[in-house]
């Protein structure tokens, strides 16, 4: 898992994020696995790119996350650069025999239609010219809820303990395609 602060528990009791609760379920259904959370909070793609080829060759995984993207955006860095740097990050890891599962995220509408359209768009981009795997909304349900200030601390930035089951369903049907057995239905 390759992420920033919404992986890495940011304000949460340790174990109740979406990563630690998907090491639950992957027990649960007897999925064989282990769970490498190298997320850090502030994380943008140009420090998982730069910390990817270690991570790589340190744990030699079999399905990489890669739930990046939301800081290079946050602070206005170029889009283009975001992109390119998903698009090596998934070549990386497609390289090292690895499966790839991009997870997307979108901007706030005071960022303007058109800087969020292109932003939500890389994802998509990256996962068709690689191959990968995409989760479109990792905060689908969360951050478009009726209430959209309800599931999140009060930096309304980061989901509450609340909101990371939801993550995780957001995620899990795909990742589950990755991480299944043989034979075994997603």
């Amino acid at each position: 898992m390759l992420g920033d602060s919404l992986s890495a528990e940011y304000g949460l009791k340790r174990g109740t994020g979406w990563v630690a609760l998907l090491e639950q379920r992957l027990a649960a259904e007897k999925i064989p696995a282990r769970v490498v959370n190298a997320s850090i909070s502030g994380e943008t793609t140009s420090g998982g790119r730069s910390r990817l080829a270690a991570l790589l060759a340190q744990h030699k995984p079999d399905v990489v996350v890669i739930e990046l993207g939301a800081n290079d955006a946050l602070r206005g860095l170029p889009l283009d650069v975001a992109q390119d740097n998903l698009s090596q990050m998934t070549r990386s890891v497609q390289q090292a025999r690895a499966k790839v599962l991009l997870v997307g995220m979108q901007m706030p509408p005071n960022y303007g239609a058109d800087y969020a359209n292109r932003f939500a768009g890389i994802y998509a981009k990256v996962a068709q010219a690689h191959k990968a795997a995409l989760v479109p909304f990792m905060l689908k349900g969360i951050a478009d809820d009726a209430d959209p200030t309800r599931l999140f601390q009060a930096d309304r930035i980061h989901p509450t303990e609340a909101a990371h089951p939801m993550i995780l369903a957001n995620i899990w049907p795909e990742l589950k395609k990755l991480v299944a057995p043989r034979g075994s239905q997603p």
